[in-house]
């Protein structure tokens, strides 16, 4: 009988050792799952905000574009033709397209890495000054 009290309790004390080591190891996968889950929340944050900040750059560049051809135009009233411009990580094209009379299409593309962004120009008088009369991004020309 004294055997039995023994062996019981010795598989008592073994059982809750396994009962420990199952729900450390529970525990810990559920941990390790969570830890994976917020690294690959953080990348993937990290790639959409990066791709907002090479937009806004596009952007930016295609709007430098659309001034430099304004400049152009200014400076040589029968200008018409195209150009284009590299500042900082991206670079930018335009193209004057001359309409009837004074009006002209401006076409300018700004591009950061993959991202492109496009701008049209229109506009309708040059002299005394030079008249926009619209001025809008574009998904294609």
């Amino acid at each position: 009988m004294n055997m039995y009290k023994n062996f019981r309790k010795c598989y008592t004390e073994y059982r809750n050792g396994y009962i420990t080591l199952v729900s450390v190891l529970v525990v810990g996968a559920i941990g390790v799952s969570i830890a994976v889950s917020l690294i690959l929340l953080g990348l993937g944050s990290s790639r959409a905000s990066f791709a907002i900040q090479q937009s806004n750059q596009a952007k930016a560049l295609a709007n430098a574009c659309a001034e430099s051809a304004l400049q152009q135009i200014n400076n040589s009233t029968p200008f018409e033709g195209s150009g284009n411009l590299s500042i900082g990580q991206g670079n930018c094209a335009y193209t004057v397209i001359k309409l009837i009379g004074a009006n002209r299409e401006i076409e300018s593309t700004g591009t950061v890495g993959t991202i492109v962004r496009k701008n049209k120009t229109i506009i309708d008088a040059i002299n005394p000054q030079i008249n926009i009369v619209s001025w809008q991004e574009v998904g294609d020309f």
